[in-house]
């Protein structure tokens, strides 16, 4: 795929996840899906969109652990 492509599709992720914050681990994996492609062709990876992964990997590693009282 190309990168100008992966690029558009990385922003068509991004608005979605504006617009449809219920679904923000599908969107989650869907970025990291395409990020993981860009890694594999060893092309350049937007640094905000990694940053956005890795928030968002926190958030969901973060609900995932138990509450302590």
């Amino acid at each position: 795929m190309a990168f100008d492509d992966l690029q558009a599709e990385l922003a068509l992720l991004i608005n979605q996840m504006e617009h449809q914050p219920e679904d923000r681990h599908e969107l989650y994996m869907q970025i990291r899906e395409k990020l993981n492609e860009m890694r594999a062709f060893g092309m350049p990876l937007p640094e905000d969109l990694v940053r956005l992964e890795e928030e968002l990997e926190a958030e969901f590693a973060a609900a995932q652990q138990p509450k302590k009282s």
